[in-house]
């Protein structure tokens, strides 16, 4: 979270005024989800608690991925893409990333069996994939594109907005993201079938709700992820803020960009869309892995190299090479039998060229509320790290 303050302070009073808390009649929600519909361009939209795993989850139950399944997913990302998949009741397959840190579009065919079923592009640290090649790949094959935008809420690929390129898109407004109630996700799609399974699957009591009677897909007993109107009235005070603080990123980055690539063999990583970057991260890759640590630790950089979070990358995902799923072994999709004999190795043989791009890359975080004198001391601290 960047910003926040008296925009979202109003309408938690109207929420409050109202004394209706309950996403089911009450206003807050309903009004996020319109105004994050307008922002995205999808038909349909849906806010839900539990983060950006559960929205990624609620994409893939409305797209009918199940057990006997295999989805594509990135060896550099948070494990929640992957554990989705799982709580999908199917397989994630990892593949390897290139060096904008984005699925590698040609490995992403590389791992295509007859048991695929989907990819996730995710859009790391504010930076879009490569969509056109990998929506691409999807189309030729059939398979359907989920969009992984928890780390990029509001960015932009080639004029439109992630998340609603694919065949879904999933959100994160944990307190880490761009824009934040604290925590919860979000789905989108222009799909109707998808939107309404994935709405009876997020709420329990979808059978009792007045809007489930209008719905085509039969009623089936799904979690508990309602958002809150608490939620909703937090989240519409974000969105008015969101593109003045992708405007403010963008200019930072690009100023930091500018003066640094080629900087005494300094190089800023291969970006997809450069405009459409939210701007959030300024990412270097460098020859080898020492440069890379090096640079990393300088004084004043404040860098941090992928491998380093302990938790983004495949090697860093315990619970999927232990197969430790769920709390019942008969509730574990690793021992469906529908599930046997699928691509589920996430070992660092695996992916030895996402391990690699991620020791030799770092990434400074950038702040839209950073003034000249501190846009041009985290520059000049890069520049002393490299003479």
């Amino acid at each position: 979270m960047y910003r926040i303050g008296d925009i979202e302070l109003k309408y938690l009073e109207e929420a409050f005024e109202s004394k209706k808390l309950f996403r089911v009649g009450g206003k807050q929600v309903v009004e996020f989800e319109k105004g994050w519909r307008e922002l995205t361009g999808a038909k349909y939209s849906l806010l839900i608690s539990g983060g950006g795993t559960a929205a990624i989850t609620c994409a893939l139950v409305g797209l009918g991925i199940g057990p006997g399944d295999e989805v594509i997913v990135p060896g550099y990302t948070f494990m929640a893409t992957a554990s989705a998949v799982l709580m999908a009741g199917a397989i994630p397959v990892v593949a390897d990333i290139d060096e904008s840190l984005a699925l590698d579009p040609a490995d992403f065919e590389r791992r295509i069996t007859e048991n695929t079923q989907a990819v996730i592009p995710v859009h790391m640290i504010g930076r879009p994939a490569d969509l056109d090649s990998i929506t691409e790949i999807a189309q030729r094959h059939g398979l359907k594109v989920i969009e992984d935008a928890c780390q990029m809420d509001g960015g932009s690929y080639k004029g439109r907005r992630v998340g609603s390129i694919g065949d879904a898109g999933a959100f994160s407004f944990n307190f880490y993201k761009i824009i934040s109630c604290g925590e919860g996700g979000g789905m989108i799609t222009d799909d109707a079938d998808v939107f309404e399974r994935a709405s009876i699957f997020a709420d329990g009591g979808a059978s009792f709700r007045p809007y489930a009677k209008d719905f085509t897909i039969p009623v089936f007993l799904g979690k508990q992820l309602r958002a809150s109107e608490i939620m909703g009235a937090v989240l519409r005070g974000q969105i008015e803020r969101l593109d003045g603080i992708l405007s403010d990123a963008r200019r930072n980055a690009a100023i930091v960009r500018s003066e640094l690539d080629g900087y005494k063999g300094l190089k800023i990583a291969p970006m997809n869309d450069p405009e459409g970057d939210c701007g959030i991260k300024v990412v270097f890759i460098f020859e080898s892995e020492s440069e890379a640590i090096e640079f990393a630790k300088s004084e004043g950089v404040g860098g941090t190299r992928p491998i380093d979070t302990g938790k983004h990358v495949v090697v860093n995902w315990t619970p999927l090479q232990e197969r430790n799923v769920m709390h019942h072994p008969r509730m574990n999709p690793f021992l469906f039998e529908e599930n046997k004999g699928l691509n589920a190795d996430y070992t660092a043989e695996n992916c030895k060229k996402t391990v690699d791009i991620c020791n030799r890359t770092v990434y400074i975080g950038i702040s839209p509320d950073w003034d000249e004198k501190a846009v041009e001391t985290k520059i000049e601290a890069c520049k002393n790290a490299v003479k």
